[in-house]
């Protein structure tokens, strides 16, 4: 009961002398701080509401606007053509003002609209201008007059010093593709993995679909495109996301590492400490929009940020047909998982952010608490690991009301969860592979039990300082998560640091209450449901065969001189990678944004073509040149970078077939085509985690803080999820991920062909690295 006790402001006693009135003023004091806080953080959306409302104006250009009316009508010039003097015929209807006032008031009006349909012009003048595309089919290093006189043209509607939302009404809408286009490039994609006779099975089922059925399923799609703001993102949240029953662990949710090699304490709570207010520094530069928008092209082409806004308090809620995403304005609390046990901490005192040391005050408290997790309580967390109708149907059973309601709604309108690991993870020298892999999988599903897959991030502290983060996928996607991730790690090394013992920096602070106990009444029977959710978790992890490892080597900075694109090289070294391993090719899926477009995610690039199987055969043929070699690898790789950038700029294949599958359902008539499209399995499924804020690291000067990066299970039974990140120019960090249970695949293994593939083909441009050419 000490939490209702701390909670009340003030006790009263009714006695026979009248009633004995105590207030407490500590609490008095931290109710007003509270309210001041809520207050402020009200004003401060209200004000960067009507910025962002009226970018890339500013609200001093209206008084600009009407004083420049005003001066001209002064001046006895009109500057409205007659319009003024229209609105003051209008108000001359009206008794209430003088002639001079009339004029003031008609002169501010016109001088408004005005303004306002200049803010219009600027916006759609922007959009029109990012709905051109054509700058990223220019050859690298070579920009037509055209081209820089179009980019000059975007700065200057672009306005200046925009916040985090500004351009979302500038960007463009994604356009939907034709379907015969969408069609032929389909089947250029399939045409190297298909038998003949398979193959033109396809065709025609194809070019079938694109004359009857696939007109009619358009229509509805283009109606779609006009009316919503993106015709894919809500039904790609919905129905590959929030309809999916199986486990979010391994299956969808990813993870992302500490640094490489350092760790700048060893201490676990200085290291949360640390971590934990440089997150909130970023939320609260989120809630102010103050976090800059990302931009391309030299920060000139603006990306969509919608995907930011539910980053913090935010929690993926189950359901039994469909799970929903609860997101709440403002969160004052964490929830910290420790031992078994549940703990809610306040984020602030006195109105104000707890400072590091404070932060690792309360940690350091809940390390020490010796107390022992309630019934049932240890291995709760085991229900968002396990299949989501059991959960589903569990929290309406059993938390719907009492304690575990309440307990339940501290985890999920927690601004995150953190879970302080018992284990020790991280990079050793002695033993680099096992200690990666046993660090990928424990960021990955832990226990099973130890981290709350449902919210939008846990933040994982291991016992020997070195940290991670488990995020849910459905609200964001991992660049989103990669930009928090990269403040966090530059904001503890180089801003916040550490004493010499390994402390946080600042003192600790007796005053502010301990961390309170979660409390549950978890009866027999959830507790049978939690069991079986963890058996099934538990099936499923140990199923999970990890391999991460920094390759090193070379990195960008020797590829670049190859004159090819970086990505491009590394997809083409996984088609060698993956010929070798299994000696086929296969059905190759590698993420790509669309964030050009308002509320873009994602888009699939294809990336096992023709171009590439010939590339990949050239290499196992011993009698091929080496010049013939790379006259195929540098074929392979343009035509790898065009299909990306026609997948960015809305041309792409699988987005625009799913959205016509969606559309088939709800007609209720089967297409064989799409079916046949949407159930090949992708057993190859790679993504480049991009590096988005190199400025704040300077790895010329700190060469040891490069980043793991993370990675991603399985997607395929039978197959390989591949996760890769580019840090700085010399080093080049997998993530491998396969099943045991599938004979054919070995996660090892691909990594040895992967090491090898790299090589094989930076040796065709004539480097030598650590191997004789």
């Amino acid at each position: 009961m000490a939490e209702a006790h701390q909670a009340v402001a003030f006790q009263f006693t009714v006695t026979p002398d009248g009633i004995d009135l105590r207030l407490s003023h500590e609490a008095l004091k931290q109710i007003y701080l509270s309210g001041l806080h809520s207050w402020k953080k009200k004003f401060i959306r209200f004000k960067n509401g009507i910025i962002t409302g009226v970018y890339p104006a500013s609200p001093s250009s209206w008084l600009i606007v009407v004083v420049g009316v005003m001066s001209t009508m002064y001046a006895k010039i009109d500057p409205s053509l007659g319009i003024i003097a229209k609105i003051n015929r209008t108000l001359d209807t009206t008794d209430y003002m003088s002639g001079q006032t009339k004029n003031v008031v008609s002169g501010v009006l016109f001088g408004t609209g005005l303004w306002v349909a200049l803010i219009v012009t600027m916006r759609y003048s922007l959009k029109v201008l990012l709905s051109y595309h054509g700058w990223m089919f220019t050859e690298h290093g070579k920009m037509s007059r055209a081209t820089k006189i179009w980019m000059g043209m975007v700065k200057i509607f672009s306005g200046r010093k925009p916040m985090l939302y500004s351009f979302q009404t500038s960007l463009p809408r994604l356009p939907v593709p034709a379907v015969k286009d969408t069609v032929t490039r389909y089947l250029e994609s399939v045409r190297p993995l298909m038998k003949e006779e398979d193959f033109r099975r396809m065709t025609e089922l194809a070019q079938d679909f694109a004359v009857n059925l696939g007109p009619k399923l358009q229509w509805y799609l283009k109606l779609k495109s006009w009316w919503a703001t993106n015709y894919v993102s809500d039904w790609w949240e919905e129905y590959v996301y929030l309809r999916g029953r199986g486990p979010l662990m391994v299956n969808s949710n990813y993870y992302a590492m500490d640094l490489l090699y350092l760790v700048p304490t060893h201490i676990q709570a200085a290291r949360a400490g640390n971590a934990i207010h440089a997150i909130l520094l970023y939320r609260r530069k989120l809630d102010r929009e103050e976090i800059k928008p990302i931009r391309l092209l030299g920060s000139t082409i603006p990306l969509c940020s919608a995907q930011w806004e539910r980053m913090f308090n935010t929690s993926r809620i189950p359901g039994e047909e469909t799970d929903t995403i609860q997101h709440i304005k403002d969160s004052k609390h964490i929830v910290i998982y420790h031992r078994g046990r549940y703990f809610k901490v306040w984020l602030y005192h006195d109105g104000r952010l707890l400072k590091p040391r404070e932060i690792e005050q309360q940690i350091q408290r809940i390390l020490d608490d010796p107390s022992e997790p309630q019934a049932g309580e240890a291995k709760l967390a085991a229900l968002t690991a396990g299949e989501r109708v059991p959960w589903a149907k569990c929290r309406q059973t059993y938390f719907a009301r009492g304690k575990n309601k309440q307990s339940l709604d501290a985890v999920e309108k927690a601004a995150f969860f953190v879970t302080l690991d018992e284990t020790e993870q991280g990079y050793k020298k002695d033993d680099p592979v096992t200690s990666m892999d046993s660090y990928a999988k424990s960021l990955l599903h832990g226990k099973c039990f130890d981290r709350w897959f449902d919210k939008s991030f846990t933040f994982i502290v291991f016992k020997n300082g070195k940290m991670g983060m488990n995020a849910e996928h459905s609200w964001a996607d991992a660049p989103i998560v990669g930009h928090l991730w990269e403040y966090v790690m530059a904001t503890d090394s180089f801003q916040l640091g550490y004493t010499e013992d390994g402390h946080c920096k600042g003192d600790t602070n007796l005053n502010i209450p301990h961390p309170a106990r979660l409390q549950w009444e978890i009866p027999e029977e959830c507790q049978e449901v939690i069991e079986t959710s963890l058996s099934s978790a538990n099936i499923l992890a140990d199923d999970v065969d990890f391999h991460s490892f920094p390759f090193d080597a070379f990195g960008k900075g020797a590829i670049k001189k190859c004159r090819t694109s970086p990505d491009a090289f590394v997809q083409l070294a996984l088609q060698l990678a993956h010929y070798k391993d299994r000696g086929k090719f296969c059905l190759t899926y590698e993420a790509s944004m669309t964030r050009l477009f308002r509320e873009g995610r994602t888009e699939t690039v294809r990336s096992c073509t023709t171009e590439s199987c010939n590339f990949v055969l050239a290499m196992m043929d011993p009698h091929q040149t080496i010049e013939q070699r790379f006259k195929l690898f540098k074929t392979a790789s343009e035509k790898h970078q065009l299909l990306y950038r026609l997948a960015m700029t809305g041309a792409g294949i699988d987005r625009h077939l799913f959205c016509l599958y969606v559309v088939s359902k709800y007609l209720a008539v089967d297409s064989p085509f799409l079916k046949e499209v949407l159930s090949d399995p992708w057993r190859l499924s790679t993504s480049q985690t991009p590096q988005q804020q190199v400025e704040l690291f300077d790895l010329e000067r700190n060469p040891e803080y490069v980043s793991s990066g993370g990675g991603f299970g399985p997607v395929a039974d039978d197959g390989y999820g591949v996760s890769y990140i580019l840090v700085g120019e010399n080093l080049i960090n997998f993530h491998i991920s396969s099943k045991f249970s599938c004979p054919e695949t070995d996660s090892h293994r691909f990594g040895k062909h992967l090491k090898q593939a790299m090589l094989d083909i930076i040796s065709l441009v004539g480097f030598t690295v650590n191997s004789k050419k």
